[in-house]
């Protein structure tokens, strides 16, 4: 008998292309299948999709258990909200910190309706950073927490650049400037005839960028600048108890679609471990994440 999650990935993007891997890397999971655009269908077929089922709706695969949504974030709410109603779980990376509480509320209501779970925000920041920042408050319940993001290239941030009507290519680089303050380096590749100044305000007003010192950077080629590098370093300095000073410390560099991917098909399977609803990581036990048997995670990891 296959026991096996039944996964579907919605994107073939960059965290669509990893995500894969992640899945086929999973003892406990196997993939149903990957859905695409009629347009990217119809286009010749990436090396990595050899042998997989690419289909245009989900309603074309077979025993969807969930979906990971691996599509750019401002998509991703009405895509998953679709996929909620059908009955299947998902997962998706959100990343707009100031309205994902409204999107959370919204598709919480669609999954009870529908028997389904959804886990949004499920990446690295948000995601596990959400985690952490979470573990530091309680160590140290006074105090200030800086994340500071980067170097590195933010998909988010590059992928609502690249939506922009002129835009051909984009590259939006985060630089750490100290005590949660960053700077963005967006560099831009336009269309034939495109206005840069334009483009250039587009972007200034945009969510993303609003609240950062932000620089637009017009370059001929934006593909030889990409490199999917980033990192955190995450710092708190509180008190626990009545005690001062206590200093906490965590950082990382990583491959930021990748990272991402596997954060959300851990996601994946912690979806089946829920009451029909949307939750957000913070909301979930972490044991939930892991594969195999809670007796022996909590042996090994206690």
């Amino acid at each position: 008998m296959n026991n096996k999650l039944r996964v579907a990935i919605v994107g073939y993007g960059n965290i669509g292309r990893y995500a894969l891997q992640a899945v086929e890397a999973a003892p406990d999971m196997e993939l149903a299948g990957v859905i695409r655009r009629k347009g990217s269908r119809e286009k010749e077929s990436p090396k990595g999709l050899a042998g997989i089922t690419v289909v245009g709706t989900i309603n074309e695969l077979e025993a969807v258990d969930v979906a990971i949504v691996a599509t750019p974030t401002r998509l991703a709410p009405r895509i998953t909200k679709e996929i909620l109603a059908l009955g299947i779980n998902t997962v998706d990376s959100y990343d707009i910190h100031g309205k994902l509480y409204d999107v959370k509320k919204e598709l919480h209501a669609v999954a009870q309706e529908n028997g389904s779970v959804a886990i949004i925000s499920a990446g690295w920041d948000p995601g596990t950073d959400s985690i952490l920042r979470a573990m530091l408050e309680f160590m140290a319940p006074k105090g200030i927490t800086d994340t500071n993001f980067g170097p590195g290239m933010s998909m988010g941030h590059t992928v609502a650049v690249k939506g922009i009507e002129g835009v051909k290519d984009a590259l939006s680089v985060t630089m750490p400037l100290g005590s949660g303050v960053h700077r963005r380096m967006v560099y831009v590749e336009l269309e034939q005839g495109a206005d840069f100044g334009t483009i250039k305000k587009t972007i200034l007003q945009d969510p993303y960028f609003v609240n950062d010192e932000t620089h637009v950077i017009e370059v001929p080629d934006v593909e030889k600048l990409i490199d999917m590098g980033h990192g955190v370093l995450m710092e708190r300095k509180g008190v626990s108890g009545a005690t001062q000073n206590q200093l906490f410390k965590y950082e990382m560099r990583i491959n930021n679609p990748a990272l991402t991917s596997q954060v959300m098909v851990a996601a994946a399977r912690a979806t089946m471990k829920q009451s029909a609803g949307a939750y957000t990581m913070i909301e979930i036990p972490v044991i939930d994440f892991l594969y195999g048997e809670r007796e022996e995670i909590i042996r090994r990891l206690v």
